[in-house]
């Protein structure tokens, strides 16, 4: 394998290399393990700069082993593979060639061809393993997406979390089968045509088992903070180590596991008033680290509305080829979390306004204007922040921009963790499904909302009990803006329960209305990848225009092709098909191919065309063709 991991335990021939960067120590050994006991220490040898380094020809793989930091505490590795007893145990050595992969000719997917499904491992299946998942992803092809992308898999404290309170960066939870199991999950993926997308987290840190400060007081400055205290250290003393840490994190993903790219959690977060910033490098640096033509994308969550994050760095061409140079540099992602568009749907969709919904209308012309700017907001005021956000980003193409109706964040965060489809009626539920997956911008669904599952996702941990507190009560204070929180229904985050009713029904999914929802899904997915008009991905295909207060049009063109989506929110309604981007010309019709309230779908019927009309019963949506 060419690539090799700068730091950690790496198998060599002559036993295993072990080397890691601890500034703040004077002294460092090795300590060996049988089981969860110290067994053997050995001497480190000092490197420079704050690294030490030692090879061992009795290490192999399988080998437990701690660093024992000033003579006094056994630590786990900082880029640990594996942490077989949990992220206070010891570390274990993995060799990763000894995988045999069965994906040669893999090459990955574009940006222009993703669609995403976001899973969480330990919900996904009753058993929440990876193993367990590979026996569903069957049903992920049939769906018709192209990409599935797996919430954080880095180890954290306990048996199950959503994976944001990480600490062991490098090593896939012993909780979903570990290394082994992810890398099984990745290989079969692949050999069905799946890309693989992880989440990841290099904004902070979970607050137990997090010791990287005992190794270097420098992985952490203040001279920005976060909302989880002291920010990673991008831009300060020892910050080119800190930056190599999670540089190689993401390389490591890249090459010993063959995944195709990465979400980059709340990139807000990430502080750095350096040149280049550190998603700049971070970028440029794995994709320099691959073979010519293997893709791996870059998908930022960021709330700030801020094109730089994909636009090309000076001197690149970028993923976005015909996009020209910009005068200003960017970091080259691939996309961002595009919120706007989920916000106003939901508040159009529920009426919701409270917290950071307060900010959105709902409306039809402001649903218009998220659709053809990307996002809402472009240096307007947000009345909850108190400042403007955002900017403009015309130069960029929709799959710059990731939408969604359901996230983990949009329905965990939720006091009672239930989906969209549990308070709204499935005829507007479909509606909104028809826009989303017609639309230019690049599309991802949350596990089971292609079925319109009845199960929740709620927030859970398995903290000690003083931390489990401390986070339950903090999460009250986080999202007291929404009155459900105050009620004492929330469910404990730390109980069981809340994580075992969180897990998929699997069953309903055949199981009517769930299994006309689902095939609705496929049916849309399907033409999503057939039909040009919908294929194309350029800021000049569609076009959009409010139709009343309830309704829009979307136009979408292609080679040889036009499309007409009219979506109804809400109420009964006929839309004279009349305006300058519904109008037929002369000597042309528009043919009915896909109504939301088909009765294949759950519907009554009440969506449909009738001459020069599209008449609704009710929420609703009518895909056209020319």
């Amino acid at each position: 394998m060419p690539y090799r991991l700068p730091i950690g335990a790496n198998t060599t021939l002559g036993g295993t290399h072990f080397r890691v960067w601890a500034q703040s120590a004077s002294r460092v050994e090795l300590v060996l393990y049988q089981e969860a006991s110290p067994a053997a220490a050995h001497a480190m040898q000092p490197e420079g700069e704050g690294y030490y380094t030692l090879t061992l020809a009795e290490a192999g793989p399988g080998t437990r082993y701690m660093y024992r930091l000033n003579g006094q505490d056994d630590r786990p590795d900082p880029a640990s593979r594996f942490q077989p007893l949990g992220v206070h145990g010891p570390s274990q050595v993995v060799d990763p060639s000894a995988f045999s992969w069965n994906d040669p000719g893999w090459q990955g997917i574009t940006i222009e061809d993703a669609t995403i499904y976001e899973l969480h491992i330990g919900t996904f299946t009753p058993e929440g393993t990876f193993d367990a998942a590979i026996a569903r992803l069957d049903q992920v092809v049939d769906l018709g997406v192209s990409a599935i992308q797996l919430m954080p898999v880095a180890d954290f404290p306990g048996e199950r979390n959503w994976g944001y309170d990480g600490v062991c960066l490098f090593a896939p939870s012993r909780a979903y089968g570990g290394p082994e199991g992810l890398r099984r999950l990745v290989d079969a993926a692949h050999q069905k045509g799946l890309a693989v997308i992880l989440d990841v987290v290099y904004n902070h840190l979970g607050p137990d088992g997090n010791y990287l400060r005992q190794f270097s007081q420098h992985y952490f400055t203040d001279h920005h903070t976060t909302p989880w205290g002291d920010a990673l250290n991008f831009d300060d003393l020892g910050s080119q180590h800190v930056r190599a840490f999670f540089i190689g994190n993401a390389s490591y993903w890249a090459h010993e596991y063959h995944l195709d790219g990465l979400r980059l959690d709340a990139t807000h977060a990430i502080k750095d008033d350096s040149q280049p910033h550190i998603l700049a490098e971070l970028a440029a640096s794995v994709r320099a680290s691959l073979p010519a033509g293997r893709q791996f994308l870059l998908i930022a969550e960021d709330e700030r509305n801020e094109p730089m994050l994909v636009r090309p760095a000076v001197g690149t061409v970028g993923a976005h080829r015909d996009v020209p140079l910009p005068s200003q540099p960017g970091y080259g992602l691939d996309a961002i979390w595009a919120d706007d568009f989920h916000h106003q749907l939901r508040v159009a969709l529920t009426g919701e306004r409270e917290a950071y919904y307060a900010d959105y209308t709902g409306t039809a012309e402001d649903i218009v204007r998220t659709l053809e700017q990307g996002w809402f907001y472009t240096g307007q005021e947000s009345p909850t922040l108190g400042h403007a956000r955002g900017q403009p980003a015309d130069d960029l193409p929709a799959t710059a921009f990731l939408h969604c109706l359901s996230n983990h964040d949009q329905v965990g965060n939720r006091a009672l963790g239930d989906r969209l489809n549990a308070v709204i009626g499935l005829d507007a539920y479909r509606a909104a499904t028809v826009l989303l997956l017609c639309s230019p911008y690049l599309p991802m669904l949350f596990q089971g909302q292609e079925w319109a599952a009845s199960t929740p996702f709620q927030f859970f941990t398995d903290h000690n009990a003083d931390l489990g507190r401390l986070i339950t009560e903090g999460r009250r204070r986080e999202f007291a803006k929404f009155t459900a929180f105050a009620g004492e229904t929330v469910p404990d985050p730390q109980a069981e329960a809340t994580f075992t009713h969180s897990k998929l029904n699997w069953i309903e999914r055949e199981q009517p209305p769930h299994a006309g929802v689902l095939q609705l899904h496929r049916d849309l997915l399907r033409l999503r990848r057939e039909l040009p008009a919908l294929r194309e991905r350029g800021r000049d295909c569609f076009a959009a225009v409010a139709l009343g207060q309830d309704a829009i049009a979307l136009r979408r063109q292609g080679e040889c092709e036009m499309l007409l989506l009219v979506v109804n929110l809400r109420g009964a309604h006929r839309h004279e098909l009349n305006h300058t981007i519904t109008a037929r010309p002369p000597g042309e019709a528009w043919h009915q191919l896909l109504s939301s309230e088909d009765p294949r779908y759950g519907g009554s019927g009440g969506a449909r065309l009738e001459g020069g009309t599209a008449v609704f019963e009710g929420p609703g949506a009518l895909l056209l063709r020319l």
